[in-house]
């Protein structure tokens, strides 16, 4: 299989790095051709992402809406906790993207086994969630059927931490070399094994059990194992032995290992802070009735469809600022970030578009056979929170951008403190205060109308000021000067 690379030929000074896959010369530097090429696997492979999200609400849907309605504040429990993890132990990509920039391949293995040693220390602390997951989706106070769903889907999830963990810092070798068609690989496998046997336990066919959101989680589980062994296979093999020392750079590296901490650390914990606030905000939503909750469910997978493919954008923006910066061409480094920038904001401009002018098309995908006057309550409400939606995601496509440019050279505690500072007093104490005192506001304000549609207000509000700080940090210029490496001479 030939693969794209992230760095482009062109008769460039020697200091321009070059991997040892090189792409048509036809693909200017910083340009459009080098972008799309290095990013088309990673958006797929985040397609695959979706593709096993997108079957299992719809599966779950048919099968019972309790199980779909349960299934995304179990997620959002999930990733408060893993999505801390797995951007900390992905971060090796930044620094096999900048030991790749600078010409010294022989530190990528190493910096992959420690996100490895990582990896696997953290998945198996995160099985302390399983005693506690009755406890966790008993603080919302959802209805308690809801809640015993929530509670079984958590516990399958937990037992996918490790294996996830491991899959995505061995991918970072790959996508941080340019290699992302393997990465594609690695995911699509997994996904095919998630969502052929989702389809046999939710249902219970060819004489397996019905199973229902047990059924969804333990495919998951299975996928997950599934992929991160492949993974390690690809890894292992001869030409990156020798070539990465990805079998002699097995040894635990203390200096290593803490500077992946430093910088990998933060960026996971802006994923922490962003998922906890969004988790917040559903808890609280899920207060003002169980229609709100499904609203708020069926639109977020909506969101997730459309958004999660521009991740590989973003993660290829990601690897060329790293690329860039260990070679030292900042300059290149802007170009990319600029070119994914109007790729995402146009691709962005056709999703809004379709949130605003088929809704009810979207939604019905998802009626189930049974409850048909629970589920139209609940898609009477999703055309107006697609309104919402469809203005976020404009900011949105600035956010991801910007975002993992900053993270591809290191700045990511900026990142971090943003999602902190803007999070609380824009989107979650605006929605807690809406929420609690909602008697009272609507005696105070009785043409304020539905209170949900507010609370995506604020999360509207939130997003779109993200965008304006990410844009004026990116400007400032600052994160040309960074790098994670230390520092070293290129190898021969």
């Amino acid at each position: 299989m030939t693969e794209p690379t992230a760095i482009a030929s062109e008769p460039a000074p020697p200091s321009e790095p070059t991997t040892d896959q090189s792409p048509p010369p036809t693909a200017r530097p910083g340009g459009s051709r080098e972008l799309i090429t290095l990013a088309l696997p990673l958006v797929i492979s985040q397609s695959f992402m979706t593709v096993q999200v997108l079957p299992d609400t719809l599966l779950l849907a048919r099968h019972n809406t309790d199980e779909m309605t349960a299934s995304f504040p179990a997620v959002m429990w999930y990733w408060l906790g893993f999505g801390f993890l797995s951007v900390t132990a992905g971060y090796t990509s930044t620094f096999v993207a900048q030991y790749t920039g600078a010409g010294r391949p022989h530190r990528a293995g190493p910096a992959v086994w420690q996100g490895v040693y990582f990896a696997v220390v953290a998945g198996l602390a995160f099985l302390a969630v399983v005693p506690l997951a009755g406890w966790l989706t008993s603080l919302a106070g959802h209805p308690e059927h809801i809640q015993q769903l929530e509670a079984v889907y958590l516990r399958c999830f937990a037992f996918a931490a490790l294996p996830m963990l491991v899959m995505q810092a061995i991918n970072g070798f790959f996508s941080g070399r340019g290699e992302t068609w393997t990465v594609l690989v690695i995911e699509a496998f997994g996904t095919i094994v998630n969502v052929a046997l989702a389809l046999l336990l939710i249902f219970g066919r060819w004489g397996f059990p019905e199973m229902g959101i047990a059924g969804a989680g333990i495919a998951t589980v299975v996928g997950s194992w599934a992929a991160a062994g492949l993974a390690l296979v690809l890894f292992l093999r001869p030409k990156f032995r020798d070539g990465f020392a990805t079998a002699s750079g097995w040894v635990f590296d203390r200096d290593l290992f803490g500077r992946l901490m430093t910088y990998g650390g933060p960026a996971g914990l802006q994923v922490f802070l962003d998922v906890l606030v969004f988790h917040l905000f559903t808890q609280f939503v899920g207060k003002l009735g169980d229609a709100a909750l499904g609203a708020t469910t069926l639109t977020i997978r909506f969101n997730m469809v459309a958004f999660l493919p521009m991740m590989g954008l973003g993660q290829a923006v990601c690897i060329l600022v790293g690329q860039r910066l260990g070679g030292d061409r900042p300059d290149l480094a802007e170009k990319s970030v600029l070119t994914g920038a109007k790729w995402s904001f146009g691709y962005m401009c056709v999703v809004a578009a379709t949130y605003l002018l088929i809704p009810g098309v979207l939604v019905s995908g998802f009626e189930p056979e049974g409850d048909p006057e629970k589920f139209a309550a609940i898609a009477a409400l999703v055309p107006g929170l697609l309104v919402c939606v469809a203005v976020y995601s404009l900011a949105d496509a600035i956010n991801l951008t910007f975002a993992f440019a900053l993270r591809g050279a290191g700045d990511t505690r900026f990142v971090t403190w943003l999602t902190f500072a803007l999070a609380w007093p824009v989107m979650v104490i605006p929605t807690a205060v809406l929420v609690t005192w909602r008697a009272e506001l609507a005696e105070l304000f009785p043409s304020m109308g539905n209170l949900l549609y507010w609370a995506w207000g604020f999360a509207t509000a939130f997003i779109c000021s993200m965008a304006l700080c990410f844009v004026w940090r990116f400007r400032t210029g600052k994160w040309k000067t960074m790098r994670v490496i230390e520092p070293g001479v290129a190898e021969e």
